[in-house]
């Protein structure tokens, strides 16, 4: 069992950053693949990265490739989503969640089994 809780969303100009943490308890963290996602008003949940549970692959959308960053810290159960050159269209609650499953990589929702309780980011233009 996996308890997710995020934090560090919040309202920035276009071209800002943003650093979304999600602390992890339980004590089987390290051994999850972790995963962002993003909801945005109207629209599906959509696929932002995913890393594995060693920190050694990661996985970005296309939207975000070369703007955002995941990494994890699995001595302290934490997921980070580095977030920079925001958008406009990035404003959306941000999940993030935790998988049990081997497949590499996890991009679809059902593919995960835990999730947070979302962190809003709001980018103004």
């Amino acid at each position: 069992q996996v308890q997710l809780v995020e934090s560090g969303g919040g309202l920035v100009q276009a071209g800002g950053s943003l650093r979304l943490s999600c602390a992890a308890s339980g004590r089987t963290f390290s051994s999850y693949a972790m995963g962002w996602f993003r909801q945005a008003p109207g629209k599906e949940r959509e696929f932002v990265s995913t890393i594995r549970w060693s920190g050694g692959s990661t996985y970005y959308a296309a939207s975000v490739k070369g703007r955002f960053t995941i990494s994890r810290d699995n001595a302290k159960k934490t997921l980070y989503l580095q977030m920079n050159s925001l958008k406009p269209e990035d404003t959306a609650v941000y999940y993030c969640a935790a998988a049990a499953g081997s497949r590499w990589p996890l991009m679809v929702y059902y593919e995960y089994d835990y999730w947070g309780q979302g962190t809003q980011v709001t980018v103004s233009s």
